[in-house]
């Protein structure tokens, strides 16, 4: 049986593809593992590139850009999950602007191996810079932390437990924490905890659906974890720095979260307070996109 079932979701990052594959291709510590490219339809030619340099890459390129959490997925059929009956062990979700250590892999598999009540952990993201991607371990944006995040409070005080819960920047960066979410640019997960709750939800896009399945991980009684003892280099929004739909995609998940798992217990007038933030601020996006757009006619 195979150790871990890699799942790598590309959109027009071929050289940073090229490059993760060749770290994972390197790693050491004598995992099994399967990988499998799903290329969302880019024009940069990087399924050819997957197709001549890493023949032993299971690729599937798809003729449109379907979105993060629905490629995923058709990866992670294609390895057997959730219910085939040579799923590997484990499952990773790897964004292709990434680039392994060699003992990344054995690394977390064996933290998940000593933590058998983990759905999911994470390592030490961190970007070119050296500074830690604060995305990499999170709380998810319930009503009062994003209302922290977005009045600036989580900025002014981050050592805060109060309020620097949203990026948990009064957390040691060098310990382990138990957290609400990993990232999806490097998420482990046991095959036994995609089984109890599924796939990813692909109502999302490319924002979200990670937040999402460690929420539903949470919910049915599994944990999630930080590991830093493991250190992984994460460029940080190859595919979405272009992209003029990334921000607005980025509410609409924001929006798609809070009304899958907060509405129901949000009372009226915050709710429609909530739902006003969040429909202004797309729509101002939109706005900005435009205005933009028009700029460079």
């Amino acid at each position: 049986m195979l150790d871990i079932g890699i799942v790598i979701v590309n959109y027009n990052t071929r050289d940073l593809l090229r490059t993760c594959l060749q770290t994972v291709y390197a790693s050491t510590g004598g995992l099994d593992y399967a990988l499998c490219v799903v290329d969302n339809c880019s024009s940069d030619g990087s399924a050819a590139m997957v197709a001549a340099e890493f023949p032993q890459v299971r690729l599937i390129a798809n003729n449109e850009n379907v979105g993060y959490p629905a490629a995923n997925n058709q990866g992670l059929r294609a390895l057997g999950y959730p219910d085939g009956a040579e799923t590997p062990r484990f499952a990773l979700l790897l964004n292709p602007d990434t680039e392994l250590p060699p003992d990344a892999l054995a690394g977390m598999v064996r933290f998940m191996e000593e933590h058998p009540e983990a759905a999911a952990a994470g390592p030490r993201l961190l970007l070119r810079d050296g500074s830690l991607d604060l995305a990499c371990r999170r709380s998810f944006p319930s009503p009062a932390v994003s209302f922290y995040r977005l009045s600036g409070l989580s900025r002014l005080f981050p050592r805060s437990r109060r309020f620097g819960r949203y990026n948990l920047t009064y957390l040691d960066p060098a310990q382990v924490a138990e957290v609400d979410s990993v990232v999806g640019a490097f998420m482990l997960v046991r095959r036994e905890a995609i089984r109890q709750v599924g796939l990813l939800d692909e109502s999302f896009f490319m924002y979200g659906e990670d937040l999402d399945w460690c929420y539903r991980f949470k919910t049915a009684g599994w944990k999630v974890y930080y590991n830093p003892a493991v250190t992984v280099l994460h460029v940080k929004r190859a595919a979405s720095r272009h992209s003029a739909r990334a921000q607005v995609e980025f509410w609409r998940a924001m929006r798609l979260f809070y009304q899958k798992h907060y509405a129901a217990q949000t009372s009226p007038l915050i709710h429609w307070l909530i739902m006003g933030t969040l429909g202004a601020a797309t729509g101002l996006e939109r706005v900005r996109q435009r205005i933009a757009l028009g700029r460079t006619l």
